[in-house]
């Protein structure tokens, strides 16, 4: 990466990360994919029961790997054969020690912004895990809320719907169009912008463009 995005990205994380603090979460600033997965390991002691959502950016640092391959309980998802199978799996993870999330994108002051379609991803960041693990790259930080919320509608939701190979129109247009669609993925929006429980939110800032 450019010298110059490297030096702009990490004095923005110090502000995002001073805001994060005034906010009742913890923010780390990692150089690289493999600093931000030292951090993250260092958060999550093993044995730890361990789930996540959809998180791009905690596959992209080689976090899951690391996990799946560790001695931790990792609550798997995706494998579950049956809906019965993935709702014991994901009731399962409620209760887990940590949750594995990323942003649709962050303000500079600190608010994270998340969209969800069957909102088991936000209804985990709200409540039930006991920690949860942000990784969060620097392409995600917009200016304030209004600019968290357009990248969340404009550029992480088109694309996510892209991925799903959904129908819907932020799919075939690209940018969000406030659509009804049975397909949409755009159900719930969760704006965290503080934590009551202390040492619960720990968000890991990447020198990096991550996920979506």
């Amino acid at each position: 990466m450019n010298e110059n995005i490297t030096k702009r990205n990490q004095l923005l994380a110090q502000k995002v990360i001073k805001g994060l603090e005034s906010r009742n979460m913890t923010g780390y600033y990692a150089a690289t994919k493999e600093e931000a997965l030292k951090i993250a390991l260092d958060l999550i002691p093993e044995t730890s029961s361990v789930t996540m959502g959809g998180a791009m950016s905690a596959r992209e640092i080689g976090l899951v790997d690391a996990l799946k391959n560790g001695n931790y309980n990792f609550i798997e998802r995706e494998n579950a054969e049956t809906p019965e199978e993935k709702r014991a799996a994901t009731l399962k993870g409620y209760d887990a020690d940590y949750f594995l999330s990323s942003a649709n994108a962050i303000t500079e002051d600190g608010v994270m912004v998340n969209i969800d379609g069957n909102s088991n991803r936000v209804s985990f960041i709200a409540h039930g895990p006991k920690h949860v693990i942000f990784i969060v790259g620097m392409n995600k930080v917009c200016d304030d809320i209004d600019g968290a919320m357009k990248r969340a509608r404009n550029v992480a939701a088109p694309i996510n719907a892209q991925r799903f190979g959904l129908t819907t129109p932020c799919a075939q247009t690209g940018s969000c169009m406030n659509c009804k669609s049975p397909d949409t993925i755009c159900c719930q929006f969760l704006i965290t912008r503080y934590s009551r429980h202390n040492d619960r939110m720990h968000v890991i800032l990447v020198n990096d463009s991550l996920g979506f």
